[in-house]
């Protein structure tokens, strides 16, 4: 099969693409298999062994530089003032009426655009509690009392 140095050679190459393309790690331990494959069938051992050492060094490169992959790339969560605000009590500084698109509440010294979340109409001035947040816009119920 004297194609199949040229099918390994393929497969590094679009591993290589892949890689270059994106901003993670996401193929590079193809690129290992390929050349161990690639190895494989220069000597003309049958494609099953070159398949086999394709998955065999494709996963001992992968198993080999995990440790390395968690500590290189960090995925921390960025927590945002936003997600600080649900549950909190905030003030109607403008009529939440959600047929008219109107409404604003200051909640953690910050004035956002609100609706009510069972579609009543909440005047200035009464207390309400941020339930979720949807774009750019709160959630709130009136709080009782």
């Amino acid at each position: 099969m004297e194609y199949l140095p040229y099918l390994w050679l393929v497969l590094i190459a679009l591993a290589v693409i892949v890689e270059a393309t994106t901003a993670q790690l996401v193929s590079i331990w193809f690129v290992v298999g390929g050349i161990a494959a690639l190895i494989g069938s220069l000597f003309s051992i049958p494609f099953a062994a070159q398949l086999t050492l394709y998955v065999i060094f494709t996963a001992l490169a992968l198993i080999a530089s995990r440790p390395f992959v968690k500590r290189v790339i960090h995925t921390k969560k960025v927590e945002t003032n936003a997600d600080r605000c649900i549950g909190q009590t905030g003030l109607v500084t403008e009529e939440i009426n959600n047929r008219l698109s109107a409404g604003q509440v200051k909640v953690l010294g910050n004035v956002w655009s609100a609706q009510s979340a069972d579609g009543s109409v909440i005047p200035a001035g009464k207390n309400v509690r941020i339930r979720e947040i949807q774009g750019v816009r709160l959630i709130v119920e009136p709080v009782a009392g």
